[in-house]
């Protein structure tokens, strides 16, 4: 039978931590529940038992920590679990302190616990950290506030935060192979350009002129590496420290979108990633009764390609003039047809929100399907690379071993 550890509050109000076996999570709720205990969070192993171990004998270290997405959604989703228990919010936050495995991320929650019992509202105290709880974060904590299903709202923020996560870690971990294949090829050819190469340019001193083209173009690639690193290093950081001063300008983060979008390459997936974040965020805002206004302004705020959010401008203000959403998404010409069509259908049926939670499912698995076609591809294709690059230098060392036969003595 699977085992489940979870986190879990009693009466009192402490935090108890174990595991539990059963068959579903909502077994192991069940469970918790006849022992007169609140579920907070139910996982399957007991692996998370054994992190929060680790974590409570190194709280020194959790000073230094950032926190990242990942601490918001657990919050989330604790938060959530304690305001459907029936909890009060200044109970609930107090419990999440304890649980919180960041020394820095608890003084988060401590601070928005004092700000609540000092009268402020939930959404008022998100609001005094924005660099963790977004905008976007706060404005939805608020709509749950004003309809009086914050628990609800919580939920839905707790889901759109861990799909959006899932999104991130799948392509994260996608390019991890690609990229350890580029640092060890790279520095494999490295080695034998500065430490291989000169030994047999020793041999090949008296050949001159006789050695063939290959073998001295090789010879001077690493010359200019052994004697010039410095200059091809201050050559490449300042290359790279001029594009990225050029890509934050206005003018220049607009053309590197732009070739992002319309690439031959990018343009597809990056498209696909833009809806997907597009249709997820507004589709959660709208369920949770933010009006659409204010939802495609808030969306445009975290749309990262400027050509999209330009777009994205023009759709909020022909939407303020009262057309339907699908009407200048279309004529934009940046999002799928298939999408556009899909909401459209969500616009007739009274459906909206649900239909772009639908397209937004679709596309993340369309994005995922993209980049895993796209790493099968660039795995072999860097592989020749690299194999390329070493039979030309092993070819035009033998090559050279060769001519020095027909050189007269």
């Amino acid at each position: 039978m699977p085992i489940f550890s979870y986190k879990a509050t009693d009466a009192a109000g402490h935090v108890l931590q174990g595991t539990l076996e059963a068959v579903t999570e909502k077994e192991v709720a069940g469970k918790l529940q006849a022992m007169n205990y609140i579920p907070i969070r139910i996982q399957a192993g007991d692996g998370g038992r054994r992190r929060l171990q680790m974590n409570r004998s190194i709280k020194i270290s959790g000073l230094f920590q950032r926190v990242t997405q990942r601490d918001v959604m657990n919050f989330t989703l604790d938060l959530h679990a304690l305001l459907q228990a029936g909890l009060p919010v200044d109970k609930a936050l107090t419990l999440l302190i304890n649980v919180a495995e960041k020394e820095k991320f608890k003084a988060v929650v401590a601070d928005i616990l004092k700000n609540v019992q000092g009268g402020n509202s939930l959404s008022e105290a998100l609001t005094k950290h924005p660099h963790i709880f977004p905008v976007l974060y706060t404005n939805m904590v608020r709509a749950g506030e004003a309809g009086g299903v914050l628990p609800a709202v919580l939920e839905r923020l707790g889901s759109f935060l861990e799909n959006s996560q899932d999104l991130k870690d799948y392509i994260t971990s996608a390019m991890v192979y690609p990229l350890f294949l580029v640092f060890v090829g790279g520095i494999s050819i490295i080695i034998m350009l500065a430490f291989v190469v000169p030994k047999f340019a020793i041999i090949f001193a008296d050949m001159g002129q006789a050695m063939p083209t290959s073998t001295r173009l090789l010879l001077a690639v690493s010359h200019g590496l052994r004697h010039y690193w410095w200059i091809i290093l201050a050559g490449v950081g300042g290359a790279g420290f001029l594009v990225k001063k050029y890509v934050q300008t206005p003018s220049g983060r607009l053309q590197f979108d732009r070739l992002k979008v319309y690439g031959p390459v990018t343009g597809t997936l990056v498209k696909s990633v833009e809806v997907a974040r597009f249709t997820r965020t507004l589709g959660t805002l709208i369920h949770s009764g933010v009006p659409i206004l204010s939802a495609l302004r808030l969306v445009q705020e975290i749309i990262t390609n400027r050509v999209i959010a330009g777009a994205l401008e023009t759709v909020y203000n022909r939407v303020k003039e009262g057309e339907n959403l699908s009407v200048p998404l279309l004529q934009a010409d940046i999002f799928p047809a298939l999408a556009v069509q899909m909401i459209s259908v969500g616009e007739q049926t009274g459906k909206l929100d649900r239909m772009l939670l639908r397209v937004a499912d679709n596309y993340e698995k369309t994005v995922r399907n993209m980049i895993k076609r796209f790493v099968n591809l660039l795995e072999p294709v860097m592989i020749l690379a690299m194999g390329l690059m070493v039979g030309f230098i092993i070819i035009s060392m033998l090559m050279a071993v060769f001519s020095m036969n027909e050189i007269p003595f």
